[in-house]
């Protein structure tokens, strides 16, 4: 029994799940009214010691084709100890600067510039994450719809060449369940890297919670929903060593089991309908498979002595073989066992780091978000890079 249910587990986390939303959106379909709409918005900007990426950054934000007077560009800098004040000074008027006193993480300096801001809509992205230069246009036009709260891109890795790369297969796989969900009702978490959210969904504002999870929660409890915009793409690159990848999804897990902990009630599908249950099956179960991938092969291990488990032991080594195999050579017919055991490695790593009380609420920036200087300039050329042509 334990072998059947950790394997079932495992399955419907990662196929089980899309297939009921595919199956779903035959029966029901919340389509997006999108329209050429033009509210005041801000553009946040939060920053840690970015002096390399910032101004490179701020140029492509000022590139926008949205009107400039109904552009607010605020950086919000987490107590940074080199020049990237100065750099965002450097822009005068068309740039406001907001300083955090003392370094309390990523969410506390947003939070300060959710204070100081003036727009409708506040959109939020990291440092060196490219956007075209319709890129704000396109995800405000999902604001027309009443029922919108949030917005998230898509994600795009590219390398050097301004090509796209990186983490492939599992990126089309997390965008083509994104795109379920929205069809189906909502999505359960925001790209990090680039999202846009309403004023009154960012009234709630934590300091302390992963932001881009928690404003999806309070468009939830407010009422609206969050939507994945596919014309809209944030660009940035792959880190080269998995290890710094590895303490990346740790840190990403660790906040989102903090955030899923206080707000368990939305599991409650009396009070939450059908958001409850994409919560759980999206967040928890997957969160859960690395206790069912170790309670499968210990189970089917005590069960060796029929022919039948002895073949599933045997197809599970070999995948695990295959898995540390593809750590070892990066042969591409093997990266993706690997990606995914070293993945849920992380996740199982978040758990023991969240047990132990670890909360990591402040970040260092990684290279994932190097400066892009060969990113297309025109709206055109990013979508010919979101096709991958």
């Amino acid at each position: 029994m334990t072998f059947w249910m950790s394997a079932a587990l495992v399955g419907f986390a990662y196929a089980g799940y899309p297939l009921a939303l595919a199956l779903l959106a035959r029966l029901r379909s919340r389509p997006v009214t999108r329209q050429s709409i033009r509210p005041p918005v801000t553009f946040v900007i939060t920053a840690h010691n970015e002096e390399q990426r910032l101004g490179g950054k701020l140029h492509n934000t000022l590139a926008q084709d949205y009107p400039a007077s109904l552009l607010e560009i605020i950086v919000a800098s987490d107590c940074s100890t080199d020049s990237t004040d100065d750099i965002a000074r450097s822009f005068g008027d068309r740039v406001c600067l907001v300083r955090a006193p003392e370094r309390r993480g990523k969410e506390a300096a947003q939070q300060l510039a959710v204070h100081a801001s003036s727009g409708e809509i506040l959109v939020f992205s990291d440092v060196a994450t490219a956007i075209a230069p319709d890129g704000v246009s396109s995800l405000v036009a999902n604001f027309a719809d009443p029922s919108v709260g949030c917005v998230s891109s898509i994600d795009r890795f590219v390398d050097a060449d301004g090509q796209t790369s990186g983490e492939g297969a599992y990126v089309r796989y997390e965008m083509f369940l994104r795109t379920l969900e929205t069809r189906v009702n909502s999505l359960v978490g925001l790209s990090g890297s680039f999202f846009a959210a309403r004023r009154d969904v960012c009234r709630r504002w934590s300091a302390d919670r992963q932001s881009d999870f928690s404003t999806l929660l309070n468009a939830i409890e407010l009422g609206y929903r969050g939507v994945l915009d596919p014309h809209t793409a944030g660009y940035y690159r792959n880190l080269a060593d998995d290890r710094r990848e590895s303490a990346r999804k740790i840190r990403t897990v660790v906040r989102g089991i903090g955030v899923l902990a206080r707000n368990l009630r939305m599991l409650n599908p009396f009070r939450y309908g059908l958001f409850a249950w994409q919560l759980a099956s999206h967040k928890l179960c997957r969160w859960l498979v690395p206790f069912a991938m170790i309670a499968a092969l210990a189970s089917n291990a005590a069960l060796v002595a029929a022919p039948f488990y002895r073949a599933m032991f045997a197809a599970q080594l070999t995948f695990y073989a295959a898995a540390a195999a593809g750590f070892w050579t990066g042969a591409g017919a093997l990266r993706l066992p690997a990606y995914f055991v070293r993945s849920n490695l992380s996740i199982l790593a978040a758990w023991i780091r969240f047990a132990r009380g670890e909360r990591m609420t402040t970040w260092t920036p990684s290279d994932r978000v190097a400066a892009l200087p060969d990113t297309p300039s025109t709206a055109s050329g990013f979508r010919k890079l979101v096709a991958g042509r």
